[in-house]
């Protein structure tokens, strides 16, 4: 009965072959034993297609355990591992600039992108035979990238499922420092990548961000604040405001300068206050001088000339005026009393012209 060989190309000596030879050929088995075991290899790619064959009772490139492939193949290089009835466990790393796709039938073919790795299992099922990726839906207890353990479970690494970022995008939480806490809050945040993005440069502290917790303005509100160009010191005068602030300034009596003068209110006659209150003062354009309201009615305000020496009053009356109950009056004429105008002085008060 003559030799035959294995699935794998070894030889199967029949008794009584290979006389005086047994030897030579068991040392040749053990040594393609080696390479089905320990094999490394490496195989140039120079075009889109390539055989990987593995000879029966030779070394062979697709016997060996471990199959690097190098090389410039141009476009995707499918790998077509011979024969088709081949069940063998491969090693395989892509040092190509392109991706490699091993196939053996009409199956499943596995592609390995440039620069990766991956284990795969060919069935060696004839015409039909396929190719399988041992790698996918490993199962491990525990995983390393780069020596770092990762803690993540599996149900906070699903979060990333559906995940349309880009490398370069995901690349930006590199160094990113927040806990898990602060990462977090960002859930339900329904802001677009452009609006988080107008975030980028911003040297506000954690804190300083805090205050805006419970802020209720609106987006539209808020946009108020595009094109501001105050400073830091400047937004924080209104620090501690809790009313309109134009109203609060509208309530304050504006000077010239620190040592320069107050700006009264100045108006006519008719502007006067509606409903005055007592110790309103302003200028009367009308009369030309400044007026108070005491309560009831408004009356003038006179002040001494010549250093405190002269009290000076107008030579005319030119507004009607009551002395009420329990004051007196005192004018240096002469006097006019202007047409229409009334001068009333109640019981028991006394006006005085000199």
């Amino acid at each position: 009965m003559p030799s035959t060989f294995s699935n794998t190309g070894l030889e199967l000596m029949a008794d009584g072959e290979n006389s005086g030879s047994w030897g030579q050929i068991t040392n040749e088995n053990w040594e393609l034993i080696e390479e089905l075991a320990t094999g490394v290899v490496s195989v140039a790619l120079t075009s889109s297609t390539y055989t990987l064959t593995n000879t029966d009772g030779a070394t062979s490139e697709g016997r060996h355990a471990m199959i690097e492939f190098t090389g410039t193949p141009g476009a995707t290089c499918t790998v077509t591992v011979d024969p088709n009835d081949l069940q063998k466990i491969y090693w395989v790393i892509n040092n190509t600039n392109q991706t490699v796709t091993i196939t053996q039938g009409a199956g499943s073919n596995v592609s390995i992108v440039a620069g990766s790795k991956k284990i795969v299992y060919t069935d060696g099922n004839g015409a039909g035979a396929a190719v399988t990726d041992v790698t996918d839906a490993l199962d491990v207890a525990s995983l390393r990238i780069a020596g770092v353990a990762v803690t993540s479970t599996a149900a906070e690494l699903n979060l990333l499922d559906g995940v349309t970022a880009t490398t370069a995008e995901l690349n930006l939480l590199d160094g990113v420092t927040a806990t898990t806490a602060e990462l977090n809050l960002l859930d339900g945040v329904t802001a677009t990548t452009a609006e988080l993005n107008i975030m980028d440069g911003v040297t506000a502290t954690t804190a300083e961000l805090n205050i805006l917790d419970g802020v209720t303005a609106t987006t539209a509100e808020l946009n108020i604040l595009d094109g501001v160009t105050a400073t830091t010191a400047e937004l924080n005068y209104v620090d501690g405001v809790t009313s309109n602030v134009q109203t609060q300034l509208n309530a304050r009596v504006t000077k010239t300068s620190s040592t320069g003068s107050a700006v009264m209110p100045s108006g006519n006659t008719a502007q006067r206050d509606g409903a005055p209150s007592a110790g309103y003062l302003r200028f009367n354009s009308t009369l030309g001088s400044f007026e108070g309201y005491d309560g009831s009615d408004w009356g003038g305000i006179g002040g001494a000339q010549a250093g405190g020496a002269i009290v000076t009053n107008k030579d005319a009356a030119s507004q009607s005026y009551t002395i009420a109950s329990g004051e007196n009056g005192l004018s240096v004429g002469p006097l006019t009393i202007n047409s229409g105008v009334t001068i009333t002085v109640s019981s028991g008060q006394r006006w005085l012209v000199l």
